[in-house]
Parts: C-alpha cells; sequence; structure tokens
C-alpha cells in the first residue's frame, strides 16, 4: 500500500463485559503498529461494560473510547451509524465484540479494500474458505440461510458481488457514505436509517459503494455471554427489508398496486353485508363500503411502505389519503367519456385506460404530497444539525 491506513474500528456493545479483554488484546496482536487506528466502542449496555473498557484501553498503544447511550436509538445499527459520526478516519471497519468475528482479519479486510480499489470490502462466510460454523444449532443456520437468501432476491443488482449481506464484520470507505448523504442531501451519514442489527445491508443498499471485495472467514463460537439474536430482533429485520425495499420508488408504486387490489376484498365484503342486511341503496351502499377499501390500504402502506417517512399525526394522512383515493371515480368516469366520445376508444379499453392514467397520478399525489416530500424535508433540515454535531465531537477528540 502507498500510504499508512487510518482506521476507525467502531464495535456495538450490549452486556459484553467478559468478552472485552480477550478482544482488545486479538485487536491490538492484530493490527499493525504504524496504522493510524482509533477504536470505538458504542455502548448500549446495562452493566459495568463501559467500566471493563476504560481500564483494559489502558495497555493498549491504540486510541481507544467509549460513547455510552443512555437511549440505544435503531438498535445495534443506530449504535454503528453513531459511532460513524464520531469518528474521522477513510476507513470503517465495523465487528461484534463477542470474539466470533476474528480481530486477526482485520489488516486483511482494509488491505484487500486497498489492493481492489473498493469501497466496501466483506468478512463474508459463505465465500470459499468461509464457514458459519459459529452459529448454534440448525435451527440458527437456517434462519441465517434463509435470511441470506430472501435479501439477496429482494435486492439482485446493488448486492451483486455480495455473498454474505447479513455480516456483521466489514469494511467500508467512509466516502461512499458521505457521498450517499451529498446526493440525499442528508448530511454526512448518507440519511441513513437503521432498525435493528443488519447495518451491512442498510450501508450496501442506500450508499451504493463502488467496487466490492470479500474476504473468507470462518464464524466462530461466542467467548462470553448470549447470543443477541432473538425473535424481535427477526421481526425487526423482515420490517427493515420492507422499508429498504420500499426507497426504491419503483417499488412502491408496485406495493402500492398489490396493496390497491387487496383492498377490493373488504370493499365486496362490506358492500355485500351493506346490500344484504340493510334497505340501503346499492349506490350509497358502494360509496361506504368503498371507504372500508380505503381504510385498509391506508393501514398496510402507512404501515408497511411509508413506515419511515411518516411526518405528522396518522389522521392527517389518512384524510389526505381518503380525499385522493373518493376523488377516483370522479376523475376517472370523465376520462372514460371522453376517451369514448372524443378518441373513439371501445368502453371495455377506455376503463382500463382511466384506471391505470387515475393509479399513477394517485400513487404520484400519495407518494409525494402525503409522504415522500415530507420525508425527504425532515431530513434535509435535520441534516445541518447531525453534520454541526458530527464537527462538534471531532473538535472536542481533536482538543
Amino acid at each position: 500500500m502507498a500510504s499508512v491506513p487510518a482506521v476507525s474500528l467502531i464495535v456495538p456493545t450490549f452486556n459484553e463485559a467478559g468478552n472485552i479483554d480477550e478482544l482488545l488484546d486479538g485487536v491490538c496482536a492484530a493490527l499493525p503498529e504504524e496504522w493510524d487506528v482509533e477504536v470505538l466502542f458504542v455502548d448500549d449496555s446495562t452493566d459495568d461494560t463501559p467500566e471493563v473498557i476504560e481500564k483494559a484501553a489502558v495497555r493498549c498503544p491504540m486510541r481507544v473510547s467509549v460513547l455510552h447511550r443512555e437511549v440505544p436509538e435503531g438498535g445495534l445499527g443506530g449504535a454503528v451509524v453513531a459511532g460513524i459520526a464520531q469518528t474521522s478516519a477513510p476507513w470503517i471497519v465495523v465487528m461484534d465484540a463477542d470474539l466470533q468475528h476474528p480481530p486477526r482479519l482485520l489488516p486483511e479486510l482494509v488491505e484487500a479494500g486497498e489492493r481492489a480499489g473498493a469501497e466496501l470490502v466483506v468478512a463474508s462466510r459463505y465465500a470459499d474458505g468461509g464457514s458459519r460454523g459459529g452459529l448454534d444449532g440448525g435451527y440458527r443456520m437456517a434462519v441465517s440461510g434463509v435470511s441470506t437468501a430472501v435479501t439477496k432476491a429482494l435486492f439482485p443488482r446493488l448486492l451483486r458481488g455480495v455473498s454474505d449481506p447479513m455480516s456483521g464484520f466489514f469494511a467500508i470507505r467512509r466516502e461512499a457514505i458521505e457521498r450517499a448523504g451529498r446526493e440525499d442531501g442528508a448530511g454526512q451519514d448518507g440519511g441513513l436509517r437503521p432498525l435493528g442489527y443488519k447495518i451491512l445491508l442498510e450501508l450496501a443498499v442506500r450508499c451504493r459503494p463502488r467496487g466490492v471485495a470479500e474476504v473468507p472467514y470462518e464464524f466462530g463460537e461466542r467467548f462470553a455471554g448470549e447470543s443477541k439474536s432473538t425473535v424481535r430482533e427477526g421481526l425487526r429485520f423482515l420490517r427493515h427489508l420492507a422499508e429498504l425495499r420500499s426507497s426504491d420508488k419503483r417499488a412502491r408504486m408496485v406495493a402500492f398496486g398489490l396493496i390497491g387490489v387487496s383492498g377490493f376484498v373488504p370493499n365486496l365484503l362490506a358492500l355485500w353485508a351493506l346490500t344484504g342486511a340493510t334497505s340501503l341503496h346499492y349506490a350509497v351502499a358502494e360509496v361506504l363500503a368503498n371507504q372500508l377499501g380505503v381504510l385498509w390500504n391506508f393501514a398496510l402502506l402507512d404501515f408497511l411502505v411509508y413506515r419511515s417517512a411518516k411526518q405528522g399525526h396518522w389522521a392527517g394522512r389518512l384524510l389526505g389519503f381518503a380525499a385522493l383515493s373518493n376523488a377516483d371515480l370522479l376523475a376517472r368516469i370523465p376520462l372514460m367519456m371522453l376517451l369514448v366520445e372524443q378518441a373513439g376508444i371501445g368502453p371495455v379499453p377506455a376503463t382500463v385506460i382511466s384506471l391505470v392514467v387515475v393509479f399513477l397520478v394517485r400513487f404520484l399525489l400519495v407518494d409525494t404530497l402525503i409522504y415522500r416530500r415530507r420525508g425527504a424535508a425532515a431530513r434535509k433540515e435535520q441534516a445541518p444539525a447531525r453534520t454541526a454535531a458530527a464537527h462538534e465531537a471531532r473538535g472536542e477528540r481533536a482538543a
């Protein structure tokens, strides 16, 4: 390598007191003395992990510090983002504290990135020579394999070249994150909105690093403490997958259409119940039944597709969505009549065309007016505060 690498090693911790001494010994032995290395533990612990880190740091030749978070916002992924904001080296390396990620590979990750000119280097259990033997039992192996397969199927282009998108051990160039932030108008954290513990997936999808390399490794057994992998974390991961996938406008449009089609079910059921059990005119019954379909569509879109873009009170979003949804008929019938009477198109194709046009217009209005524009504006408003906080933190360290 032409120059001495500068590395920020970020280690998120939650009640890992029993692993700290062994981990720091391994890190200090692995990293060359001439490298410029800072180690930051981002700690969400409820035990004495911060005190153990401070005692162990005394014997380390490199800079070791602790950022303790009273509120563990965003889980492990949020801890990594907080660590990125608090550090400054061109290379960011992330690893767990439980020693399932071997510290001896730390220099190899950075060197592989330097050699290949890659912005992301993943320590992979699935690359040739890698192993996931440290996973506890067949159940966790199966969950890991299925999760990896589903994730790669959802993001085939963005995860090309990444055999282990669920890895928690990787190196990424800071430039990739900051470039994503500049393009998104979201500041130096790249607009990252992590949810749970799969931060690599978030970085690969949102930052789109230029060039990916992999280093195979054997996933080891936990040295001490208990696994943080729970059913709750699994559900958060699925929610995160949905949010990442819906960050693409084309994917949101597909989801919007599928949810809209599903809304016909409660609509028809309500219409059947109203016309069968009451003396309401069918037109009035259809208007009322349509409102149930609107509520169904809003609930699914608000919870699944636009979860991370929600701004303001849900009632305001619901009123806006209902107004646009009920305006469909008013817009579609005149358009259909225009196509039939002026363009000479038959009633059936005219109906299809009007449905498609109204659907596209409604999607764009909901996506822009009710959700995405507000979400983007909020991120831009928050970006200066995040950037200022990061500069302040770096200035304090320099002082």
